[in-house]
């Protein structure tokens, strides 16, 4: 299949195997890139517990686990050649997709969902939050501290 220039860079943005920094106009696919991201780096057997996905705001880190869970989910119910036909689409090579590959595909909605801590999609904020909170004496902050929401 011949993607569009845009599209292969998607691909190729989303594939675990390089460090990407995702910088681009909105609406231009950030999100979907990122949620390509993760779901590849679960193909790949990176545990659940060990994504972290960090976003400007909590509407885009909402969007980003909808988007992730909907995938997921609709993998474990998703026939084999339309499976085959989405891990294609997402950049897996078409070479490493056999029942097994398919059979693990389908199986990652249920460890999304049932690992404790699960996959971290947060705010930056959110994030700096729960490490000053979780070493307050190491960052030199009162362990009782408040944060100022506005």
């Amino acid at each position: 299949m011949k993607y569009s220039e845009a599209t292969e860079n998607q691909i190729l943005a989303s594939s675990p195997g390089f460090s990407t920094w995702l910088s681009a106009n909105a609406g231009s696919g950030k999100t979907k890139v990122l949620t390509d991201r993760v779901a590849r780096l679960l193909l790949n057997g990176v545990l659940p517990q060990r994504v972290l996905c960090l976003t400007y705001t909590k509407a885009a880190a909402n969007e980003m686990q909808n988007r992730l869970f909907s995938r997921l989910g609709s993998w474990s119910m998703m026939p084999d050649i339309r499976l085959r036909e989405n891990l294609i689409a997402l950049g897996v090579n078409k070479d490493t997709i056999n029942l097994p590959y398919l059979l693990n595909s389908r199986k990652l909605f249920a460890q999304a969902i049932e690992t404790p801590g699960g996959i971290k999609i947060q705010t930056i904020h959110s994030f700096c939050s729960s490490m000053l909170r979780r070493f307050p004496l190491e960052a030199g902050v009162s362990p009782s501290f408040e944060e100022i929401d506005s």
